[in-house]
């Protein structure tokens, strides 16, 4: 086993348990900007409990890049340690639990200082990233009551999908476009309903593109249905006044764009968030787009990071790519 990375000793020091997956990889990259010690295990031995609680003793926070019953026995392996470091879950296993803190810090005010004060921090899923940032404001505002029918579609990056879909897409081309989930049981959807404040279970759709990186979350309304009927300045004002003074969740104010690439954002910890309106029609569509292993993964694990250990946050101004 052996440590490395900036810093000194001194420097708090990380275990990524998984850190050879898709995630893991994404936070080790984007830890180099911050004063900490990256503990890594023997490729060898990476399954080996006394290895990796060795590592956790050593660690000031240990980040679970892992299927959920592997998150949950190592969970229970960091707990039972004389001195338990601070867990970042990057599973589905702890995302609507009550004893874990959710790891959006944008989600409401004070949520990150609730994050940084937390000991175990889940952090969001990719798709749930989009959804929640467009659907909590507008539930809080009143302008969406919380038992309002919602259908929410979302397209991303074959990244996301694991090794399989990785290795079928950049060895064989894999399909242009796959539309999955059609039992309609879509593990993202309880932490959709919870942390947006729903009362009712929308209906999610999602699907991946023949592109790396990249996501699009879309959810349509009729503004007739809405309470006072509200128009889609109103939408994109409670949006904008939620998301002021962030640097990585941008309202697009005026008129929105007439088409979105998913790819645009990639390579980027930001999320574009909009309300495209037919006033005519009485409708309007909500979108966001966002780097599904950026804000959606790793980008938000680093975010969470730099507040559980009281780290200045990296900031991604100016990071957009044309």
């Amino acid at each position: 086993m052996t440590a490395d990375g900036s810093g000194h000793d001194a420097a708090p020091g990380i275990f990524i348990d998984g850190e050879a997956g898709t995630t893991g990889l994404g936070i080790r990259e984007r830890l180099s900007g911050l004063p900490v010690r990256l503990l890594s295990i023997d490729p060898a031995r990476r399954k080996d409990p006394e290895a990796r609680r060795a590592l956790m003793e050593q660690a000031a926070l240990v980040v679970l890049c892992l299927p959920d019953d592997a998150s949950r026995e190592a969970a229970a392996l960091a707990a039972s340690l004389p001195r338990p470091p601070k867990l970042l879950d990057a599973s589905t296993a702890f995302r609507v639990d009550p004893g874990w803190r959710y790891g959006f810090p944008e989600l409401a005010p004070g949520q990150d200082a609730a994050v940084a004060a937390a000991p175990k921090v889940s952090n969001p899923g990719c798709y749930p990233t989009g959804a929640i940032a467009l659907l909590r404001p507008l539930v809080e505002a009143g302008l969406v009551p919380p038992d309002h029918p919602l259908s929410i579609n979302a397209v991303s990056g074959y990244s996301g999908g694991g090794r399989q879909m990785i290795e079928r897409h950049e060895r064989d081309g894999g399909p242009a476009f796959h539309l999955y989930g059609l039992s309609l049981e879509h593990k993202h959807v309880p932490e959709i309903e919870h942390h947006a404040r729903l009362a009712r279970a929308p209906i999610f759709v999602p699907s991946v593109g023949h592109f790396p990186q990249g996501m699009i979350v879309s959810i349509p309304l009729h503004l007739a249905d809405l309470p006072g009927r509200p128009d889609a300045a109103a939408l994109r004002e409670a949006l904008s006044a939620r998301y002021r003074g962030s640097d990585r969740i941008t309202v697009l104010t005026g008129a929105p764009p007439a088409g979105l690439a998913a790819e645009e954002l990639a390579g980027s910890d930001r999320m574009e968030l909009a309300v495209h309106g037919n006033a005519a029609r009485g409708h309007a569509l909500l979108t966001a787009r966002l780097d599904n292993l950026g804000k959606g993964a790793s980008g938000a694990a680093v975010q969470n990071i730099a507040l559980m250990l009281g780290l200045p946050v990296p900031d991604v101004a100016g990071e957009r790519r044309a």
